[in-house]
């Protein structure tokens, strides 16, 4: 006799499925399995063994190394090899994508690496052509299986529905149909969106799932760096369950502090409560209410009414998280008895914002703030005002180093790099790197006869001077134009700067072809601003700095010839990033250079970083402000651009 019994731990009461079976056919079954378990392991190792033995002679995927590209590759293999960390900063258009993955994928024998996570800030098609040059440059094909993973809204073939059996079809009985689909994407070995959505949707299976489920049996996983980073990270949990030696690649390795901080930062705001606790059904009205009254009680204390101002707490307010958890105790017991109500999209995403909110108040420290700002969600349309002004409440993450080690001390070789870690120690200190950390500055294959850098050191872009700046900046621009036809990209530090810019450069050139970036442009506005970016085009490309058109995008060759970049790139001064400046002061003596300078330069040396994308590049980009005439300014800028004395 065997039972299946399930006990319902609110109410002591026990249900139980029983079945009677013949032992010799439970013997039968446990043979059965083991031999499907056999088969598997063995074809697992086989894998494991053809891959190990492909991987040692993996050849690199083009004739010869970029100048510059063997050293990058050279570090990297030697950093992984021994199990350690490096930093590698190499100039835009070297070639770091492939040159880190062959280094990683060859040192990944001798160090019985079972994956290597591939992390990026952005999206992951260079990447998979990388690893396709690799599989096809190692005939007859390289045994590699490489996933890629995104997230589960990009992933999910029915957003309309719960994520369970009784809603959606792609989980109904998704356990019966796993089995065969695994084996045909194990078989498949290359899994990218397209080919995961393919397979899952050939045996009715949840495309997303399936990924996940094939995590485990990959050697290569493409994804964001919140599947290794964030709080919950899967990527990361797998990891340490598994007992898995991973390598890690993390690209545009400058954009991980910012990142690192938005995960490990939340925020309560009345805006979504108020609103879920309108609609929230009656078995949730009672721990809705004790929270409503904590919040408005927290009001009371700490009144906080004048538009950008903030109250400063020394910690999340206790009697708020403990309601908090009691809400949101009472909403898991309600989804599990109602399972259905998890198509309810509102309840899920404030549910989860919570349990997120809750898991950062756990983890609060002296690496981060806490603090209180005022709420608009009382002048939101169709919303009651609010009987107590309740605020937001917000913790942020400031010094995310103490809550990465862990990610760190779980890597068996890791290599962040960038075109522009410098400083290194700034990276190192807020990122929480190991003591033992490598470095490695790879000189730049361009040379500063490529690209005329030039510095407008009669100009200003301050706030206070960005009126005044317009005429003789849009001049500029044109006479640039003028003197050398062809397209252009200008960066500035806000939209509103940029809408002013371009205005005035119409006003006074309305025969020059100007396009501009949006507010929340969709990707196919995305693709069509590039597109204005055609071989032997002409015109300026309006862009903000740090935005989707400064970093990441490739317009070799005649399809930019130059840059003006009309800022310094340096984060607003408000009472957050000021709170921010004191914190990293406090921690390591340089707050201004690390919350506002270091930042600032970044930004500015990949956007200049877009023009030069190879060696046969020719180009011009024009700082268009005098303080980057500045020492102190100029030292942390590209060396191989060869800046000197110029002005203009």
């Amino acid at each position: 006799e065997i039972a299946l019994v399930y006990f319902n731990i609110d109410t002591g009461a026990e249900t139980s499925l029983t079945e009677w079976h013949d032992a010799a056919a439970l013997r039968e079954h446990l043979h059965t399995l083991c031999s499907h378990y056999r088969a598997w392991a063995l074809q697992e190792r086989a894998h494991r063994a053809a891959r190990d033995a492909a991987l040692t002679t993996l050849p690199f995927p083009f004739t010869d190394f970029r100048p510059g590209q063997r050293h990058l590759a050279e570090a990297v293999y030697r950093a992984h090899k021994a199990g350690r960390v490096l930093m590698a900063q190499a100039p835009t258009g070297l070639g770091k994508t492939v040159a880190t993955l062959f280094a990683a994928l060859r040192a990944a024998p001798a160090q019985q690496t079972d994956k290597v996570f591939y992390l990026t800030a952005r999206t992951t098609g260079r990447q998979l052509d990388a690893l396709e040059r690799l599989r096809a440059a190692s005939p007859p094909g390289l045994p590699l299986r490489v996933v890629e993973r995104v997230a589960r809204d990009k992933a999910c073939e029915h957003p309309d529905k719960a994520c369970h059996g009784d809603a959606c079809p792609l989980a109904r009985g998704f356990y019966d149909r796993l089995a065969a689909a695994r084996a045909e994407a194990a078989q498949a070995r290359w899994l990218d969106q397209a080919a995961l959505r393919h397979i899952a949707l050939t045996h009715s299976v949840c495309p997303y799932y399936l990924g996940q489920e094939m995590l485990r049996w990959s050697d290569v996983a493409v994804g964001d760096y919140n599947h290794f980073f964030d709080l919950g990270a899967h990527w990361f949990a797998q990891a340490q369950e598994q007992g898995w030696r991973v390598s890690l690649l993390v690209d545009e390795a400058h954009n991980l502090v910012e990142r690192a901080r938005s995960m490990h930062s939340a925020t309560l705001d009345p805006a979504g409560f108020q609103a879920l606790r309108r609609e929230a059904p009656a078995a949730l009205k009672k721990p809705l209410d004790a929270l409503n009254r904590n919040w408005n009680a927290l009001a009371r204390e700490h009144p906080v009414e004048p538009p950008g101002l903030s109250t400063l707490l020394p910690a999340p307010p206790a009697a708020l998280v403990t309601a908090l958890q009691a809400a949101c105790s009472a909403i898991t017991d309600h989804l599990a008895q109602h399972p259905q109500a998890s198509a309810d999209g509102a309840l899920q995403r404030w549910f989860f914002d919570a349990l997120h909110f809750q898991r950062v108040a756990e983890a609060f420290g002296d690496h981060s703030s806490c603090d209180l700002t005022p709420s608009d969600a009382r002048h939101e349309p169709g919303a009651r005002r609010l009987r107590v002004k309740q605020p937001r409440v917000s913790i942020r993450c400031q010094v995310p180093a103490p809550l990465l080690t862990d990610r760190w001390a779980a890597t068996h070789g890791a290599t962040l790099f960038s075109a522009t870690l410098a400083p290194m120690d700034a990276l190192a200190d807020l990122l929480g790197l190991p003591a033992n950390t490598e470095r490695a500055d790879v000189p730049s294959p361009f040379s500063s006869a490529q690209l005329r850098v030039r510095v407008a050191t009669q100009l200003s872009t301050r706030w206070s001077d960005r009126a005044a700046s317009l005429t003789p900046m849009v001049r500029l621009m044109a006479a640039q134009f003028q003197e050398q036809p062809g397209n252009y990209l200008a960066f500035f530090s806000s939209f509103d700067y940029l809408q002013q810019a371009q205005d005035r450069l119409r006003e006074e050139h309305p025969a020059l072809p100007v396009w501009a970036q949006s507010r929340g442009m969709s990707e196919p506005e995305r693709a069509a601003f590039l597109a204005r970016f055609a071989e032997g085009g002409e015109g300026i490309g309006f862009a903000v700095l740090g935005g989707a058109f400064s970093e990441g995008i490739d317009l070799p060759g005649r399809r930019l010839i130059g840059a003006f970049i009309a800022t310094l790139g340096m984060p607003q001064i408000n009472p957050v990033n000021e709170r921010l400046r004191a914190r990293l002061q406090a921690w390591f003596g340089q707050g201004f250079e690390y919350a506002y300078l270091y930042p600032g330069l970044q930004k500015v040396a990949q956007a200049a970083g877009r023009v030069i994308r190879s060696e046969a590049d020719r180009g011009t980009v024009w700082l268009l402000d005098d303080r980057f005439a500045r020492p102190e300014v100029r030292q942390h800028l590209p060396a191989w651009w060869g800046l000197g004395d110029e002005g203009d």
